[in-house]
């Protein structure tokens, strides 16, 4: 049985359908269904059984002799504004913590998900503890697990890798309000209202000059299923295109992913700037000193471990999801 956690959740889910794609239908989803229409991202999946989070830690110690062939652990708050501390050190730390020591003991392969949070507002993103220095609880809370596992890693039992995502964005996220990604949320207000809404200029940035390194979920996956199928491959890796580019780039791809859905031409940046499609609104003083401003992954790690695919582009990405959101948005034929 492959058990993923956070199985409901935006890339728990895609984990979930690209395992059916392999023919894969033992699985246990963990998850916390009171926000209940995360329910309808497995709608299309095929799945064994469900387990709420909070049964699961109990539910493995009686587990017997059932055999698990991964765990897939995606399952965390990822509120960057969430500021109950106890709450995040609970669900993102003992809760892994706890996980991890099951999996060692069982020699259970476990792939979780870290966060590019933990290198803070620093401009080098390698995986390097003088590189790491957290803004907010969450990515505290991922970067003490991730000291947790560097700790254990020499003395492992079965394969562990942490996964450092980046600025993901694509399918399966239309539950996450709004921690759900900018291309998202552009693609529902320019449907809404005929404009999209980015941050005017901070940090010496210009207005949606501001640089992240954005990564399709569809990578991600890819890149999690590279380690499934390598389990001899451990460690803590980057999981990010490799690119910074900026917001504004997003903005232009899914204004013009949805004009060509009507066969409209292509505008640049400039064109919509003076048609006004693109509105910059003032930065968040409750943001300031706890925004990265910029994001670039270095994926020197992953590519020495052996991941050679290419990743997508904002401008191919993009165009994907915005398809497949029409396609999702699209009434069903009778």
């Amino acid at each position: 049985m492959y058990v993923v956690t956070g199985g409901a959740g935006f890339i728990g889910a895609n984990i979930v359908k690209r395992l059916n794609e392999r023919g894969i239908r033992d699985i246990l989803v963990v998850d916390n269904l009171e926000k209940a229409d995360k329910f309808k991202n497995l709608i299309d999946c095929e799945i064994a059984d469900y387990l709420d989070k909070r049964d699961f830690i109990d539910w493995l110690q009686q587990s017997g002799r059932r055999k698990f062939k991964a765990v897939f652990h995606e399952g965390a708050c990822s509120d960057t504004m969430e500021h109950n501390g106890a709450y995040m050190m609970q669900n993102n730390y003992e809760y892994s913590k706890a996980l991890l020591d099951f999996c060692q003991a069982r020699r259970v392969p476990f792939l979780y998900a870290s966060s590019a949070s933990v290198y803070g507002a620093g401009r080098v993103f390698r995986e390097a503890r003088e590189h790491e220095a957290p803004l907010n609880v969450y990515g505290y809370s991922k970067f003490l697990f991730d000291q947790h596992v560097r700790a254990r890693l020499s003395r492992k039992t079965a394969q562990i890798a942490g996964f450092r995502y980046f600025n993901v964005y694509g399918d399966r996220e239309q539950h996450k309000g709004r921690m759900a990604s900018v291309a998202f949320h552009h693609f529902n207000q320019f449907l809404e209202s005929g404009q999209v809404r980015l941050f005017e200029g901070s940090d010496n940035y210009g207005n949606g000059e501001q640089l992240r390194d954005f990564i399709s979920v569809e990578d991600v996956v890819a890149v999690n299923l590279f380690f499934l199928d390598n389990p001899r491959k451990s460690g803590i890796f980057n999981v990010g295109t490799g690119r910074a580019q900026p917001f504004n780039d997003v903005a232009v791809a899914v204004v013009n992913s949805l004009r060509q859905s009507e066969d409209k031409p292509a505008l640049t940046l400039d064109d919509m700037r003076q048609q006004g499609i693109l509105v910059y609104v003032e930065f968040p003083e409750k943001l300031r000193g706890k925004y990265q401003s910029f994001t670039q992954a270095d994926i020197s790690a992953l590519r020495k471990v052996g991941y050679k695919k290419p990743f997508l582009t904002v401008a191919e990405g993009v165009g994907r999801y915005v398809r497949q959101l029409l396609q999702r948005r699209a009434p069903a034929k009778s």
